[in-house]
């Protein structure tokens, strides 16, 4: 196996014994209202989902757009200027 892979699954056999042993209930009080009981697996749970979908988003590559093409022209165009030399230039090489 790849390190990566070995990584990966070392990090969520933790993260699972983490949210194993956190499941006594705490009060979460939300903006509105009054505060719940919700058992600390489900808002660390939910905590780790956001996160991950978020550093996923973040994460991703954007897609953008290839200046590579415009770049070949220009040397390209940057050699044809080259063979057009003058007589002068011409006379003076040879």
């Amino acid at each position: 196996m790849k390190g990566k892979t070995i990584f990966i699954i070392v990090v969520t056999a933790l993260l699972t014994i983490f949210l194993m042993v956190n499941r006594e209930p705490v009060d979460f009080d939300f903006l509105i209202g009054s505060p719940v009981a919700i058992p600390k697996l489900i808002v660390i749970g939910v905590c780790i989902l956001i996160g991950f979908i978020l550093g996923f988003i973040a994460g991703r590559p954007r897609s953008t757009m290839s200046s590579y093409n415009d770049e070949i022209e220009k040397n390209q165009v940057n050699e044809q200027n080259k063979n057009t030399l003058s007589d002068e230039d011409r006379d003076y090489i040879n």
